[in-house]
């Protein structure tokens, strides 16, 4: 999977929780890749539910989320655009306001992780958000699934 998202508005969002921490680049990649997967998981989701309604245009309500001022959000919308659709069939669209959805969703899914990732730095009294970090809220969160 080729990695559409830029990595810049993740390590932001990592940024936003670090404090006066470092952030490793691995940890972003890692992060970026995930809500890559993630994005690309919940459109497929969100099709399959249009295509049971004979829709072709993905909608807010296919994502179960109420979307955030597109203004107040670090992921921009094109990448998230292109992530929708990389597992979807192309006779679906996008509608915009379920773009901004999509990215609202992503962001605060990426806020949680970097979140729990930065206090796992702090327990393990490190200056730097690393990969590992990240990794370890995946086998936590798989922990309580």
């Amino acid at each position: 999977m080729s990695v559409e998202l830029p990595f810049a508005p993740v390590d932001s969002i990592i940024r936003r929780h670090a404090g006066d921490l470092r952030v490793g680049s691995a940890a972003t990649e890692r992060l970026t890749r995930h809500v890559q997967q993630s994005g690309a998981k919940l459109a497929t989701a969100a099709a399959e539910r249009a295509a049971a309604e004979g829709r072709k245009t993905l909608m807010v309500d296919d994502f179960a989320v109420e979307p955030d001022d597109r203004d107040s959000l670090e992921l921009p919308i094109a990448p998230i655009d292109r992530i929708a659709r990389l597992d979807i069939d192309d006779r679906f669209r996008v509608a915009a306001d379920a773009r901004v959805a999509l990215a609202t969703q992503l962001e605060r899914e990426a806020d949680r992780i970097a979140s729990v990732a930065v206090e796992l730095t702090h327990h393990a009294d490190r200056r730097t958000v690393t990969e590992a970090d990240v990794e370890r809220y995946f086998a936590i969160e798989a922990y309580f699934e």
